[in-house]
C-alpha cells in the first residue's frame, strides 16, 4: 500500500510542478510583453487579460491540490489544539475522509459544468478558443486535492504519527512528560 500511495504522490507532484510552473510562467511573460507593448509600442496585447485569467484559474486550482499534497493547506485549529493525540488522530481522519468525498463531489460537479460548456460551445471573447477546455483544469484541480486528502485519509490510518499529507507529519507543541493535557 505504501508504494502505492508513494506512486499516487509523486505522479501528482510531478503534474502539478508542471502545470504551475507552465501557467506562472506565461503570465509573467505574458504580463511583460503586454506592459513592453503598451509603453513603447502604444499597443496592448489584446487577449492579455483574458489569457492571464485562464491562468489564474489553472493556479488556483492545481495550487489547491499542492497545497494540500504539502500540508499547507487552511486549517482551522483552535478547537483542534486542545485534544488529546487520540482525539486529534479521529478529528484528524474523519476531517480527511470527509473533505475527500467533497472533494471528488465538486471533482464531479465541476466536470458535469465544462460538459454544459462544451455543448453550448461557448468561446472566449478575445481568444476566441473553447471556454470547456480552459475550464476542464478546475475538476482535474478538485480531483488531485481529493487524492491527496484521501491519501491523508490512509496515511493517518496506518500510522501512529498524525499526518498532514503523504510525508508530513504533525509537530507535537507538548511535552507528555511533563502531564501536557494536549498530549
Amino acid at each position: 500500500m505504501k508504494n502505492v500511495l508513494a506512486r499516487v504522490n509523486s505522479i501528482t507532484a510531478k503534474v502539478e510542478k508542471v502545470i504551475l510552473s507552465l501557467s506562472i510562467l506565461l503570465m509573467m511573460i505574458n504580463t511583460t510583453a503586454n506592459a513592453l507593448g503598451r509603453y513603447i509600442f502604444n499597443q496592448s496585447i489584446y487577449f492579455s487579460e483574458e489569457l492571464n485569467q485562464f491562468l489564474m484559474v489553472s493556479v488556483t486550482f492545481v495550487g489547491l491540490a499542492y497545497a494540500v499534497r504539502n500540508g499547507r493547506n487552511i486549517r482551522m485549529t483552535a478547537i483542534y489544539d486542545a485534544l488529546s493525540h487520540k482525539k486529534k488522530k479521529f478529528l484528524m481522519i474523519i476531517i480527511a475522509i470527509s473533505t475527500s468525498m467533497l472533494m471528488f463531489l465538486l471533482a464531479y460537479e465541476a466536470y458535469n459544468y465544462v460538459m454544459q460548456l462544451k455543448e453550448i460551445n461557448r468561446l472566449s471573447p478575445a481568444l476566441q478558443i473553447e471556454v470547456y477546455l480552459v475550464y476542464m483544469i478546475v475538476p482535474i484541480g478538485f480531483f488531485m486535492s481529493g487524492v491527496q486528502f484521501f491519501i491523508r485519509f490512509i496515511q493517518n490510518l496506518l500510522h501512529d504519527e498524525i499526518y498532514l499529507s503523504y510525508d508530513v507529519i504533525e509537530e507535537k507543541d507538548c511535552d507528555s512528560n511533563i502531564g501536557d493535557q494536549a498530549c
